[in-house]
């Protein structure tokens, strides 16, 4: 009678549970998914003009949470861990939603290379608590290098910046392509960038810098920070950042806008 009664009260947590996950108090991600996930999986960023390697990673390891073509696994049904997941794909969608990539401005979709390059290389995606069930998702070093391919895409460059600056312009360029991961006045992803010009690399307090640049002993000028906006790489390897502004003219008004900005 115990065993029934245990089997019993087991079934019915397991139905309400079930019956439980077609809730959705974070919100119904569901509803933005494609007919056909796996087929339409299949042609995400087909015409973004993205390195095939970086594509395939992009479509094999993130779209499950950056996409409508989310591949819900049965446990997705489950509640209450149903929502925490929905939550995270709703969350992940909002912050970058490869579905939508066309839609983007070219310097938006040059902002989120960088970032996706930068936190490939990081370690910081896919997240501890993800890969601890979708260990599938776990970056290669090959997926890794792929990633990082993407903040050079378009690099390259002139090296000469040529005349004065506009640091009103550079505070535009600035908005539109750095604050995905820098802030003037605090610590983000990257180092708070009040003060940069002028000072030594790899010494704001209170942030984790990689052990490359934190010994580089490069002192940021006009002429360090051209080279390192042309490829951070170039300049410091095995660095943590993955960036590069190719237009000489904005890499100029950017520099004159951090000299301004509290540079000495």
């Amino acid at each position: 009678m115990r065993s029934a009664v245990i089997t019993g009260v087991a079934l019915l947590g397991a139905v309400v549970a079930v019956g439980l996950g077609h809730m959705h108090p974070f919100g119904d991600p569901h509803a933005e998914a494609g007919a056909e996930p796996a087929k339409l999986a299949g042609m995400l960023l087909h015409d973004a003009g993205l390195p095939e390697a970086s594509r395939a990673v992009l479509v094999a390891k993130c779209a499950d949470c950056h996409s409508d073509e989310t591949a819900w696994p049965a446990y997705a049904r489950v509640a209450p861990g149903s929502w925490l997941i929905e939550r995270d794909v709703i969350e992940g969608r909002k912050h970058m939603n490869l579905s939508h990539w066309s839609e983007l401005t070219p310097e938006a979709q040059q902002t989120l290379e960088s970032k996706i390059a930068h936190e490939a290389k990081s370690g910081a995606m896919p997240p501890l608590q993800y890969l601890a069930i979708h260990w599938s998702a776990r970056l290669s070093d090959a997926d890794v290098k792929s990633l990082v391919a993407l903040g050079r895409s378009s690099g390259g460059g002139e090296a000469s910046l040529g005349g004065e600056g506009d640091p009103a312009h550079g505070k535009l360029v600035f908005e539109k392509r750095c604050t995905g991961c820098h802030a003037m006045d605090a610590n983000r992803d990257a180092p708070k960038l009040t003060g940069a010009y002028g000072r030594k690399a790899g010494s704001v307090p209170g942030f984790t810098y990689s052990h490359a640049l934190k010994n580089s002993s490069i002192l940021w000028d006009e002429a360090t920070l051209n080279r390192w906006l042309i490829d951070t790489e170039s300049v410091v390897k095995d660095n943590n950042m993955d960036f590069s502004l190719p237009k000489a003219d904005e890499r100029r008004d950017i520099i004159a806008y951090l000299k301004q900005s509290g540079g000495q």
